[in-house]
């Protein structure tokens, strides 16, 4: 393997998935003294700011003029996101083990078929109905419905669940935009204008802001400049370097990854179910990246 691929997308690639593999952990323990609301706000607020320099370059380099239309896009995509997805998410990682919501949320692409289906009219092919089943599969075994794990909830779960549908659809309809605004300034402009919404949001409900911020400051500063910042840059910066299939190893990692970090970390138990679970969902998440490398080399 050659040192500058090394460098320029597997490197980007591990660092990516160790931050997202990590995220789940770092959540429950600084959402267990900061509002759900308020810290969501603060990690994509940051996390958006760190992006945006790189956007500006981007849209200065392609020229981009972006229309009160586009803003306004950008804006509902970014509701979607921030205050919507992430919120459940992360007042699911409360009520939940840290490594299920890890491993439910990398499947994401699952529901991502499906919204592309019936949104921007994908077509199912033989191979995604194969993900799907595999996919679904694994998420049955990882949430174990008929005996819940200790340390889950079924609210827990469905929040969870709900958060990385919502983050599907937020991927979904942000295709119908990103040829046109580039992956990094959606994803910048769409960060700061969700987390302005939920500002709003959290100042016109009396949700504190600043509390706890100083008392948890390196957790806060891991989930906002690690996990939603350099983490998105490197993510981009792998798939700038190779492509999408290259760069969706990430979840390929992060479900295997992150139950190992919620052992060491949380001391959570991985029991039988979690090992069929993840081994369904790798088994998805190969058909899926090998699907798209298919498809890619047809065209």
């Amino acid at each position: 393997m050659p040192i500058n691929d090394i460098k320029k997308v597997y490197l980007p690639i591990l660092i990516t998935a160790f931050s997202w593999a990590s995220m789940e952990v770092a959540l429950k323990l600084v959402g267990s003294s900061m509002d759900p609301f308020q810290l969501t706000f603060v990690r994509f607020a940051v996390g958006g700011l760190l992006l945006l320099p790189f956007a500006i370059v981007e849209i200065k380099k392609h020229n981009l003029k972006l229309k009160i239309k586009d803003l306004l896009y950008l804006a509902l995509l970014g509701t979607l996101c921030i205050p919507i997805s992430m919120v459940l998410f992360q007042l699911g990682v409360i009520h939940s083990n840290a490594s299920t919501a890890a491993v439910i949320l990398s499947i994401n692409p699952l529901f991502s078929i499906v919204f592309a289906y019936f949104i921007i009219g994908e077509k199912i092919t033989k191979n995604k109905i194969i993900f799907l089943m595999f996919g679904f599969s694994g998420i049955f075994f990882i949430m174990r419905p008929w005996e819940l794990q200790q340390g889950n909830s079924f609210t827990g779960l469905f929040l969870v669940l709900a958060g990385a549908m919502a983050f599907s659809l937020y991927t979904v309809m942000g295709k119908v935009s990103v040829e046109k605004i580039g992956i990094m300034p959606q994803t910048a402009i769409s960060f700061l204008l969700g987390a302005f919404v939920l500002f709003v949001i959290v100042i016109a409900t009396g949700k504190p802001v600043f509390h706890g911020i100083i008392e948890n400051f390196a957790l806060v500063f891991y989930v906002s400049v690690v996990v939603s910042g350099i983490a998105y840059y490197t993510y981009f910066l792998a798939i700038k370097n190779s492509d999408v299939a290259t760069g969706s190893y990430v979840f390929f990692i992060k479900p295997v990854l992150a139950p190992v970090i919620a052992v060491i970390v949380l001391g959570e138990s991985i029991l039988w179910n979690t090992y069929v679970g993840i081994a369904l969902i790798l088994t998805a998440t190969y058909l899926n990246i090998k699907g798209k490398r298919d498809e890619n080399r047809r065209h």
